[in-house]
């Protein structure tokens, strides 16, 4: 067997199985289903009203949440990198320990919404209310950017996008 043969077969051997969207788990959270641990890779959760559903633990990667609507949803654990989610509504939702890396946050409303160990590294906040978060660290927001729009507890503040 040739080199290249040879690694290509360890290269097959070694994958990590795939992570492609399920659209049965897509059209579930559709239509207002629960559904904790599931994979949304890049679904289309724009525009829906969405109160209290469990997305915890679930894979939201690149997902489009642009002006929905998810008063007290649970985030917890959830990869929401590189998600897009202008302008959602999300007053008391659970964000806890949540992927929120290079996440697109333009126009949030936060409410009360608890970021506990979030990750906002590379996210863009510029114009999101979140004056009334918990849990929201000097720390979480030196690593993500917003601008003088952007509403924060007082005394933190955040770098410019």
């Amino acid at each position: 067997m040739t080199r290249l043969a040879c690694l290509a077969a360890l290269m097959i051997a070694f994958a990590g199985p795939a992570h492609a969207q399920d659209a049965n788990q897509i059209a579930r959270v559709q239509n207002g289903q629960s559904c904790a641990g599931c994979n949304l890779f890049q679904a289309d959760l724009s525009y829906r009203d969405l109160p209290n559903i469990d997305l915890s633990g679930a894979r939201l990667r690149q997902a489009s949440l642009a002006l929905a609507t998810m008063n007290g949803a649970n985030f917890s654990g959830a990869d929401l990198s590189t998600a897009y989610m202008f302008g959602g509504r999300f007053t008391s939702a659970n964000f806890r320990h949540a992927n929120l890396e290079n996440a697109n946050l333009v126009g949030v409303y936060f409410g009360r919404a608890d970021l506990t160990g979030a990750r906002l590294s590379g996210a863009i906040l510029s114009g999101a209310e979140m004056e009334r978060v918990r849990g929201l660290t000097q720390a979480q927001l030196d690593t993500a950017c917003g601008d003088i729009a952007t509403r924060l507890p007082q005394g933190l503040r955040i770098p410019q996008c």
